[in-house]
């Protein structure tokens, strides 16, 4: 095109330059070739709101509108909620705390957890909308036992067995930590058992060994059984209760023992080892001989003298014979006196050793010079005090010490104390009154409200205002004198205990009851009997 030819279109009103053929092929040309403007492709939209919304602009719309899957750092304004928000992995509010978590539940994980370290799996829902977590913390109540975890859920250990916890749960992000959640429902923790305390083992047999224990915490689940295990040998039993006798043992062997306890969680840690013990053979020992006597009865009428002590025998080293049935008697107490008549003799105690401890023996009732326990191994009575129809009782002897006399106007005798020698024999078998054996009996009073004595340690009655007390039973007590006319009391009966080292093992057969205490077995026998070693 020439210039001039350009001058004059351009100045001529006529001249369309859109209609002009040659001036529309240079623009087209151009467009063609311009595919790209200062690195933006979309030359077609480059000038549209959308266009800069979508590159680095910001989006907005409802929470359902978010885009799914934009670049971490993204913006977006959401016009359910007006805020901004900021993609992170998820959306979430700029410049804010971590959002709180919701709706913990908390599950017991008992599986093989030792005593005291429960476990629990705590699991909840992560805010979905506040300040971005990057971690949680599960705390209990009580104790405040506590883990860190990325997600939900997260473990806490060491609580307490048998104990019930709550759970909150709070979450941490690059602005802070969040509230703690509402609590979880109260969940019990339980584990294993706690270890038993072994006690001291004792010779069943020649093979087999006895191992008593004490049971200690359940873990929150009830025992199903206990597991005693030898040392060396590793020779087993088991049994619900103490104690559990290990059977199968070489004689002569030394063993130790240990015990566990199992409950639906598992089993707990052994105990620690018990003392040695070697079963032995069936050796026959020298065994320990206590006997008492039975007591008197009281006297009866206007203030009876009291019933005297049994007599108390005690042997330090009897030799037995194995396999031979040695035959008890228990003596029975003495009958009470009547309303004027004495108190009845007692029974003697004895067991197949050529042994006896005597009774007390019948005492006076109506005008009787004195009260006696008429007992070779007891003491003598106090002397009653004689009026012209009425008088004050002395008391029965004691195996401790003599009856006191009655006095009239003033009191009546008391019974003689027994004797405490044996009062670690008294306190393994649960017999005797605070240790003592063989205490007399009050004396009666003259009249329905006078004084009276009191019986004597071991048994020995107190009298009352007319029928007097009976002596307690099994420690050959006397009874106590009756008053005011009225009848005395009948006399305790007696007891035998035999006693020899836990080392040896249970007699063959006996029919009393056994107890075992500080090294000794004891058997006491408070009716007619036998024992064979």
């Amino acid at each position: 095109m020439t210039r001039a030819r350009d001058v004059a279109n351009v100045l001529s009103t006529a001249t369309n330059l859109a209609t002009d053929t040659e001036t529309a092929a240079a623009i087209s040309s151009h467009n063609s070739a311009t595919t790209s403007v200062h690195g933006i492709s979309d030359t077609s939209a480059l000038a549209t709101q959308t266009y800069v919304q979508n590159n680095k602009g910001i989006n907005k719309g409802n929470t359902a509108s978010r885009p799914a899957s934009p670049a971490n750092g993204d913006l977006y304004y959401n016009t359910e909620t007006s805020v901004l928000e900021v993609y992170d992995s998820g959306w979430w509010l700029p410049n804010t705390a971590a959002g709180i978590p919701t709706s913990p539940v908390a599950t017991n994980q008992p599986s093989s957890r030792a005593f005291n370290n429960g476990q629990a799996s705590v699991a909840f829902t992560p805010a979905t909308s506040g300040g971005k977590a990057t971690s949680f913390t599960v705390t209990s109540t009580p104790g405040s036992y506590t883990n860190t975890g990325s997600s939900s859920p997260i473990v806490v250990t060491g609580l307490q067995s048998n104990t019930a916890y709550t759970y909150a749960v709070t979450a941490t992000g690059p602005l802070g930590t969040s509230s703690a959640s509402s609590a979880s429902t109260a969940v019990t923790a339980t584990t294993v058992p706690q270890a038993p305390t072994i006690g001291s083992p004792s010779i069943a047999s020649p093979t087999s060994i006895s191992v008593p224990f004490t049971t200690g915490a359940t873990g929150g689940s009830s025992i199903t059984g206990y597991t005693v295990t030898s040392s060396p040998g590793n020779i087993t039993a088991n049994g619900s209760s103490s104690p559990i006798t290990v059977t199968g043992l070489t004689t002569g062997q030394s063993y130790t023992f240990t015990v566990t306890a199992t409950n639906t969680n598992g089993t707990s840690l052994a105990s620690s080892a018990s003392s040695s013990i070697i079963p032995a053979t069936q050796m026959t020992p020298s065994v320990e001989v206590l006997l008492v006597g039975a007591g008197s009865g009281g006297g009866g009428h206007y203030g009876g003298p009291g019933g005297g002590g049994g007599g108390v025998v005690y042997l330090s080293s009897q030799s037995v014979t194995a396999s031979t049935l040695y035959n008890i008697t228990i003596g029975s107490g003495g009958s009470a006196g009547s309303s004027s008549g004495s108190g009845g003799s007692a029974g003697n105690t004895t067991v197949a050793f050529s042994t006896t401890a005597y009774g007390g023996q019948s005492n006076g009732g109506y005008n009787t010079p004195g009260s006696r326990s008429g007992n070779p191994q007891n003491n003598a009575g106090g002397s009653t005090a004689n009026g012209s129809s009425i008088e004050s009782g002395g008391g029965g002897g004691g195996a401790g010490s003599a009856g006191t006399n009655g006095s009239l106007g003033s009191t009546s005798g008391s019974g003689g104390t027994g004797i405490n020698t044996y009062s670690t024999w008294a306190s393994a078998t649960s017999s005797g009154a605070s240790g003592f054996f063989a205490g007399g009996g009050a004396g009666g009073y003259a009249g329905s409200s006078g004084p009276s004595g009191s019986g004597g340690q071991g048994g020995g009655a107190t009298a009352t205002s007319s029928t007097g007390n009976a002596g307690t039973i099994n420690t050959g007590g006397g009874g106590a004198g009756g008053s005011n006319g009225g009848g005395g009391g009948i006399g305790g009966s007696g007891i035998a205990i035999i006693r020899y080292s836990d080392t040896y093992p249970d007699p063959a057969s006996y029919t009393g009851t056994k107890y075992t205490n500080g090294g000794y077995k004891y058997f006491k026998f408070t009716g007619t009997g036998s024992i064979t070693f």
